[in-house]
C-alpha cells in the first residue's frame, strides 16, 4: 500500500482568474494576490491522467505564496481601513456638531482635534464649521434637532462597514470622540444624546454600553 501511495497521487493545476491587493493574514500586511481556480487530476508516477474535478477558488499571496479562502478579501487592506476610520470619525464629528449649538467654538475645537487625530491633518475649526453650515443649508436641518432619518443614514453608511473590523475598544473610542465633542460646550442635549445613541447602534454596541460610556465621559474632567 505504501508503494502504491508513492505511485498514485493527485495534482492540482491552478489558473489565475483575477488579482488585486488584500490584507494577508500570514504576512500581517497589505500584499498583492492572485485569485486561482484549480483542476485536479489523478496522477500515476507523477503523470496526470484522470480528471478529478475542480477546486477553489483560493487567494494566493504574491509574497508568502500561501493559499487562503476567498473570505480573506472581506477584510479591508490597511490603507482602506485607515480611510474608513478617518471618514467615520469625520462623519460622527459633523453629526454631533449639527445636533449641538450652532458652531460653538469649544465643540468645534474638540471636533477638529478628533478629526485630525483620525487622519485629516489639515482639518480646522473653520472648515468644520463651514461644512456643518453647508449641510444645514442643503438639507434644511435645524441645529439642535434630533437625529433624523437622513442623518441616521449618513452615520450608518460610514459606520456599518467599519464595525465588524473593530474590536470593542476601537468602537468605544469612536463613540467617546463624539461624546467629548458634545460635552465641550456643556452637558449633553437631548439631540446630542440621540445622535450618540445612533452612533452606538451603528457600531453594534448595546444601549447599556452606550449609556455607560456617555456617563463615564461626562464624569471625566475635560
Amino acid at each position: 500500500m505504501t508503494r502504491l501511495n508513492r505511485v498514485l497521487g493527485t495534482r492540482t493545476a491552478w489558473t489565475p482568474v483575477g488579482d488585486g491587493e488584500f490584507f494577508c493574514p500570514g504576512c500581517g500586511g497589505d500584499r498583492n494576490y492572485q485569485r486561482l481556480v484549480g483542476r485536479r487530476r489523478l496522477t500515476l508516477a507523477g503523470v496526470p491522467l484522470v480528471p478529478r474535478g475542480e477546486t477553489g477558488p483560493v487567494v494566493e499571496c504574491a509574497a508568502c505564496r500561501h493559499h487562503y479562502g476567498t473570505e480573506v478579501l472581506d477584510h479591508p487592506t490597511t490603507t482602506r481601513f485607515s480611510a474608513m476610520l478617518r471618514d467615520a470619525v469625520h462623519t460622527v464629528a459633523l453629526a454631533v456638531l449639527a445636533a449641538g449649538a450652532p458652531c460653538a467654538p469649544a465643540a468645534l475645537s474638540t471636533a477638529a482635534g478628533a478629526v485630525r487625530s483620525a487622519g485629516f491633518d489639515d482639518c480646522t475649526m473653520d472648515t468644520l464649521g463651514a461644512l456643518v453650515e453647508a449641510l444645514a443649508a442643503d438639507t434644511g436641518r435645524v441645529f439642535g434637532e434630533p437625529c433624523g432619518p437622513g442623518l441616521a443614514i449618513e452615520l450608518h453608511e460610514a459606520l456599518d462597514p467599519l464595525a465588524p473590523h473593530l474590536a470593542a475598544p476601537g468602537r468605544e473610542t469612536i463613540l467617546l470622540h463624539g461624546a467629548r465633542i458634545a460635552l465641550a460646550d456643556g452637558p449633553y442635549t437631548p439631540a446630542e444624546r440621540d445622535v450618540l445613541s445612533t452612533v452606538g447602534a451603528a457600531l453594534t454596541m448595546t444601549s447599556d454600553d452606550v449609556t455607560r460610556l456617555l456617563l463615564a465621559a461626562a464624569r471625566t474632567p475635560s
